[in-house]
């Protein structure tokens, strides 16, 4: 028989308990949930006795899952010599707490195996997981599999995922989850389009603001598994962790897998509140940073490059507010469209005869800033780099090696790979005055190399973030294929998508948020005709939408008429008054139940400024809809709303507008939060801006 748990810590803050516990020398996570503010923990309750028909012993949600120790469920580790599948049984041999983090070690001395599972609890109210794995043997050992496994409640019933597809990335699938297994397994060797690597997993019709919500992220940019079980045990459990192929990761002697990070965070109070605990998590790591508005030429002029029209584009620019200017695709060597030139990282002398210093300086003398496009991970064919090194290729062995857009991915494992990408990226951002790279990714890898391509594209990011820590570095993979929290400790921006369709972002946006902050998702005010989906929306629609981002334009504004050119001055100086409240405070997801109408907000820390967007997505059978709701007010206090004059509305037929609408009204907090603001009667794909403020309290 068993002998019974034992509990080892109990981590907690203000609204997060994590209880560890071992059996039988195997450490497992007895509970993460409400906090419990009890410093006594009885190990009786995480004891669920034994049942007929089965095991003569108990089996408990070990957080690294032995076959042996009685898991029905998948392994969490599967360890080969020799090609044999090792029967791993790791015994617990240490434990060492040090405030809200916990590590413990284990050891199976039989098959010279050593792991350590660090858990803490950070401040931003995240829990991270990671585990470390060491050959202690005299043979090589090849790691197939390292997971982790987090218990949830037994009431969880849903799991909400994101994905889709490119330019219509982190749409919400809603599953219900019953006697099942719910996976979300990448294998794209990035990111994706396809499958966000986080799950929230929740009480029945949990929400943006209500009900029970676990979110669990594998916080790297390669490939990953995440799997919602809720058959093995009866239990609810995610397991985590990178998804390898065999063979992807052998250790020699002495040698540790470090896995990447899970991050976890609980909220009883919807997925706002696990948002925002992902969100002081990330900004922790990327730290304060200037924001500035950025001027993109990608949609301006493609691949057309000429000085003269460039230099009257970032002239345009700064007369409209603009503070960055970033050069796009098309500026290095034999780079005419997209079949040619990648791996050649230096200056087309054709297009630029004397470099890019007579744009660079243009762009600074306005007061601007400068950016440039990278793909340093791809080669084309047609470039003197492949012609030189095909060997440097990711695959080059194979028979036959797969292309996509035109281009081969470079073997990021190679040192002489990352040391020709450094050298080059290294020289343009030392000889000119650069503040910025976007660095893309424009075709997923193929094969079983994602792990030490992951790996080499970090180093290289690590070896330039230190030789340039002022340069703001942006991930970009064809839109949003590459947002994860293992890239954001270096990166400032994440591009979100490749479609600027203002109609698409609110949706793509929404999705994305729930991970990562809004001022690290690139948003950009596009051109009249949506160069992606060819559908024509309002400057006032599109700079609503964007404005709830780090803000960008991606528009050829040469060819702007003088009204635009004014509304567009208009609402980049109003975003320059918000943005201290937009890239600070919480962002709020509102629940709404006409699903025709999004409303989303920023709400300062201290309740006393927020600002409110409410647009109208598609028609429906009713002019009218439900009342608004404002959240995250102080009930105490009395605030002022005012619609923000952003362009005209397109109000849909309505003869009289509601009184706020008209006129700024001074209302309670409590009766913006309860009875909430009549809907606007808007017309479908068009916003209004609200700007809500405390005057007494």
């Amino acid at each position: 028989m068993a002998s019974p748990p034992r509990v080892l810590a109990h981590l907690r803050d203000a609204i997060t308990s994590v209880i560890i516990a071992e059996c039988d020398g195997s450490p497992f996570i007895g509970y993460v949930g409400d906090v419990i503010t009890s410093d006594t923990i009885n190990p009786a309750l995480l004891h669920r006795g034994v049942v007929g028909g089965g095991l003569d012993t108990e089996v408990f949600p070990w957080i690294i899952t032995e076959p042996h120790r009685g898991w029905m469920g998948e392994p969490g580790i599967q360890i080969r010599r020799d090609n044999e599948l090792l029967p791993v049984h790791c015994t617990l041999v240490d434990v060492s707490q040090k405030q809200n983090t916990v590590h413990l070690t284990s050891t199976d001395e039989e098959h010279a195996v050593t792991t350590i599972i660090t858990i803490s609890l950070d401040e931003s109210g995240v829990v991270r997981m990671n585990a470390k794995c060491t050959n202690t043997g005299t043979q090589d050992m090849c790691i197939d599999s390292l997971k982790m496994l987090i218990p949830v409640s037994g009431e969880c019933t849903e799991v909400l995922t994101l994905g889709g597809r490119h330019a219509m990335e982190a749409i919400e699938t809603r599953h219900l989850w019953q006697r099942s297994v719910i996976a979300v397994n990448n294998r794209s060797g990035r990111t994706s389009h396809e499958h966000m690597g986080v799950v929230f997993v929740g009480t029945q019709n949990f929400s943006e603001q209500s009900g029970s919500v676990w979110g669990v992220h594998c916080a790297w940019s390669g490939n990953s598994s995440i799997l919602c079980d809720s058959v093995t045990d009866g239990l609810r459990v995610v397991q985590v962790g990178e998804l390898l192929q065999p063979g992807e990761v052998v250790l020699a002697p002495q040698e540790t897998y470090d896995t990447p990070d899970v991050v976890l965070s609980y909220s009883p109070h919807g997925m706002n509140g696990v948002s925002h605990s992902f969100h002081r998590y990330v900004r922790s790591i990327a730290g304060p940073q200037n924001r500035p508005i950025v001027l993109n030429t990608w949609e301006a002029v493609y691949f057309s490059h000429d000085l003269a029209t460039l230099k009257q584009l970032a002239s345009e620019g700064a007369d409209v507010g603009i503070e960055r200017f970033v050069l796009d695709d098309g500026w290095f060597h034999g780079r005419r469209d997209d079949t040619a030139g990648l791996g050649d990282w230096w200056v087309d002398e054709h297009v630029w005869p004397h470099g890019l210093g007579p744009l660079v300086e243009h762009v600074n003398s306005l007061g601007m800033e400068f950016g440039l496009w990278f793909e340093p991970e791809m080669v084309n064919p047609n470039s003197e780099l492949f012609r030189a090194h095909p060997d440097w290729v990711l695959g080059s062995t194979h028979r036959q090696n797969l292309m996509g857009r035109h281009q081969y991915v470079l073997n990021m494992a190679l040192p002489e790979v990352r040391e020709y990408l450094f050298q080059h990226i290294n020289t343009l951002l030392s000889r000119y005055n650069i503040a910025y790279v976007k660095w893309d990714h424009n075709r997923p890898l193929v094969g079983g190399a994602a792990h030490h391509q992951t790996k080499g594209v970090y180093e290289l990011f690590h070896q330039l973030t230190r030789a340039h820590p002022s340069v703001q570095f942006e991930s970009c993979a064809s839109g949003g294929g590459r947002i994860d929290m293992g890239i954001s400790q270096y990166v400032k921006r994440f591009w979100t998508s490749d479609s600027i369709d203002a109609l698409d972002r609110l949706t793509i946006q929404k999705g994305v948020s729930k991970l990562v902050p809004i001022e690290m998702m690139g948003s950009h005010i596009g051109a009249k005709t949506c160069h992606t989906t060819g559908r024509k929306h309002a400057l006032s629609f599109r700079t609503a939408t964007a404005m709830f981002g780090w803000l960008g334009v991606e528009w050829n504004l040469l060819s702007l008429q003088p009204h635009e050119k004014e509304q567009l001055q208009r609402s980049l100086s109003l975003y320059k008054e918000f943005r201290p409240l937009l890239h600070s405070g919480d962002y709020i997801r509102c629940d709404h139940p006409d699903n025709s109408i999004h409303v989303h907000a920023v709400v300062s820390s201290e309740a006393s400024e927020a600002l409110m967007s409410i647009s109208r997505l598609f028609n429906i059978g009713s002019i009218r809809s439900a009342n608004i709701c404002v959240p995250a007010l102080d009930a105490q206090s009395e605030y002022t709303v005012t619609m923000i004059p952003n362009g005209t509305p397109r109000w849909a037929l309505h003869r009289e507008l509601p009184e706020w609408v008209k006129s700024s009204v001074q209302v309670s907090g409590a009766q913006l939060m309860k009875q909430g603001l009549p809907c606007p009667p808007l017309l479908p794909e068009s916003s209004v801006l609200l700007h809500i403020v405390r005057v007494s309290s």
